[in-house]
């Protein structure tokens, strides 16, 4: 099954999908990503407690799994057309178009997300095609799959220039300008709650 590099994924669930009872705030679960043949992408499934760790030994193996904490939906009126000035949506809108120019891109605003806090690296998985490093967002639970070009540190000014002009911020208002630190280099990344 040849699974594309990079996926955005639906949102936490608000119930278990093996139990269907639903999770009350607060509570502990764990998500689990599973490649989904008949798409040839990837499923979220969210389970609680119980039913994940009464899963038979011979269930299929997720892709990846994390546990996290269930907080209710926060109701936000969402825009309709993505602005480009936000660097959230424009991950959202690389990650769906999937386009192999857009990749770098993709890890550099996901890593800026990470050092906003608004994103959280809950695993990484070496695949056949490289890297892949998985985030959920903070608020929402969505769940984004980003390759991890290994972009060289002599190539982030470059790539940083390219999100500038795409998000059309003024390089020279210091107020638009984001972490200048070296988003390829894994000791400049911050904590991660694993």
């Amino acid at each position: 099954m040849a699974l594309a590099d990079s996926w955005h994924l639906k949102s936490r669930a608000h119930k278990c999908a093996a139990t269907e009872r639903s999770f009350e705030d607060g509570e502990v679960f764990y998500t689990a990503i599973f490649p989904d043949p008949e798409s040839e992408a990837y499923e979220r499934r969210d389970y609680c407690m119980e039913a994940w760790e009464s899963r038979p030994a011979d269930a299929e193996p997720p892709f990846s799994f994390w546990r996290s904490v269930y907080k209710p939906p926060v109701h936000e009126e969402k825009p309709e057309v993505v602005d480009k000035n936000d660097v959230e949506g424009l991950l959202q809108k690389f990650v769906e178009e999937d386009e192999e120019h857009t990749e770098n891109m993709r890890y550099i605003l996901a890593v800026m997300l990470e050092r906003q806090k608004l994103l959280v690296e809950t695993d990484k998985q070496e695949t056949p095609n490289g890297l892949l490093r998985i985030y959920e967002h903070r608020k929402t639970g969505e769940v984004f799959i980003v390759k991890d070009p290994q972009v060289a540190l002599s190539e982030v000014d470059g790539i940083q220039e390219e999100i500038r002009e795409f998000l059309e911020l003024d390089p020279s208002d210091p107020s638009d300008q984001s972490d200048q630190s070296d988003p390829s280099d894994p000791s400049d990344r911050s904590d991660r709650s694993d």
